[in-house]
């Protein structure tokens, strides 16, 4: 069965000369436009194409790939906007709409946003929204602690950054265990921190392991050697000022500062930290 928005592997029935057609099953012959016709394409040989509908709304075949396919999340820029909703470019000929009821804050031209694409049933046209909580799932019991996960930014709030899990769920990365810039539609390695009572999913991007906490500590005594023995990074320096330094959080930094000092690396002030002699 033919599905829009996606690939699909069809049988080519004629040719013409502005292009082939394509059995499209239950929707009847699709066009292929010349300028994507390969030059080896003949009657009854099969083709991989895209489907969506054109300007004026008719199938439509095309060998481009867009940057997303229905039943996918994306981070697509908005190169218009208009009382029927914002058009995003999506890397075809004709742009994507998001209705304004599908916008979880009204769009604006020239900035990207996060969508998931979908078939409308009515009107069987392709369209996004920005209302991700409508199509991915905020809840789970199957994810597990520390498991990783491909993350992707798609809102800033005052609690942290809201992200799409494995392109399927929705989680939280919270603010005070964020030490790096991140921007939405930004993909990041990450890993389940917890699952909830409620079943939302907190996230978090760094695992306190203790091959990282060694790799910390390395960079800690690396930092010392290159200043003389002595700094003045100390667990009561500020977050950034110690992400932007070694990359790591500060709850790591601590970590490894208290286990370079059990090991008598080095000896701790008020004001600094210095290499043990």
């Amino acid at each position: 069965m033919l599905k829009i928005g996606k690939f699909n592997l069809l049988r080519v029935t004629k040719t013409t000369g502005f292009g082939v057609y394509v059995d499209g099953g239950n929707y009847g012959e699709i066009l292929l436009p010349k300028r994507y016709v390969p030059k080896d394409c003949q009657p009854e040989s099969w083709i991989n194409v895209f489907i969506y509908l054109d300007s004026e709304d008719r199938l439509i075949a095309t060998t481009e790939t867009p940057l997303a396919q229905v039943g996918e999340v994306a981070c697509l820029k908005v190169v218009a906007v208009n009382r029927f909703g914002a058009f995003l470019d999506w890397g075809l000929p004709k742009d994507l709409l998001v209705p304004r009821k599908e916008q979880a804050t009204l769009m604006q031209e020239g900035q990207s946003y996060v969508v998931c694409v979908y078939v409308d049933d009515l009107t069987e046209t392709i369209v996004a929204s920005s209302r991700l909580d409508l199509f991915l799932n905020e809840f789970s019991s199957d994810f597990t602690p520390r498991q990783p996960v491909e993350l992707m930014i798609y809102e800033r709030t005052e609690l942290g950054y809201k992200a799409v899990i494995e392109a399927t769920h929705l989680g939280l990365l919270y603010a005070n265990e964020v030490f790096q810039p991140l921007r939405v539609g930004q993909r990041v390695q990450g890993y389940i921190k917890a699952i909830r009572p409620d079943k939302k999913i907190d996230l978090i991007l760094q695992l306190p392991s203790p091959v990282v906490q060694d790799a910390v500590a390395q960079k800690i005594l690396d930092h010392l050697q290159a200043r003389g023995g002595t700094s003045t990074f100390t667990d009561k320096s500020s977050p950034e000022d110690i992400y932007r330094e070694f990359q790591v959080s500060k709850a790591h930094f601590k970590r490894a500062i208290g286990l370079l000092y059990k090991q008598q690396k080095i000896v701790m002030g008020k004001d600094l930290i210095r290499l043990a002699e």
